[in-house]
């Protein structure tokens, strides 16, 4: 499933298994600490090996691509901006990934500004020069393509670790 000789190299939602079957007696929870662990030390590692610049890339890659398959996998309602960002708001509270809320839109230019609080990359490190949400630029970038077909440029604008208790994202739509 995973190795190199696969057809596709590219993910597919079938691959996180049937996780009732699976974990019939620990379930999906896991406490957040371990999901950091793993995040960091493959960071760390991709850091060794190809440098910062690549292994964020990397990041942004990854988290595109998750968002793409939440979307098609999780996301219902697929109507207007405001029912998707609506139903996103409650998946991502429910499944306690992050607070989201929309600070601004300006639909004429597709530039939007969101907000995560709690999440769970960065809420409660301390303070620091280093980006951490790389991987969120990605998810919110792959939301915003899956839901309206556009190509969208996502950077985080302030942090948890850079001193604000919000993480904060701007969204602008970019010309393939």
């Amino acid at each position: 499933m995973f190795k190199e000789e696969r057809e596709s190299q590219d993910f597919k939602w079938e691959m996180l298994g049937d996780i009732e079957l699976g974990r019939p007696n620990l379930g999906s929870a896991v406490d957040l600490s371990i999901y950091r662990l793993m995040q960091y030390t493959i960071r760390d590692a991709l850091i060794k090996e190809v440098g910062v610049e690549t292994a964020d890339k990397i990041f942004y890659q990854a988290g595109d691509l998750s968002g793409r398959e939440f979307y098609r996998n999780m996301i219902t309602g697929k109507g207007s901006l405001n029912e998707f960002i609506e139903e996103l708001q409650m998946l991502l509270k429910n499944l306690k990934i992050g607070i989201l809320r929309m600070e601004s839109a300006d639909l004429e230019k597709m530039e939007l500004v969101l907000t995560v609080a709690e999440d769970l990359d960065c809420s409660g490190l301390p303070v620091s020069d280093e980006a951490i949400c790389t991987y969120d630029e990605g998810f919110i970038r792959g939301l915003l393509w899956e839901h309206t077909g556009k190509n969208f440029q996502v950077r985080e604008i302030d942090c948890w670790c850079s001193g604000d208790r919000v993480c904060r994202f701007r969204a602008i739509q970019v010309e393939d």
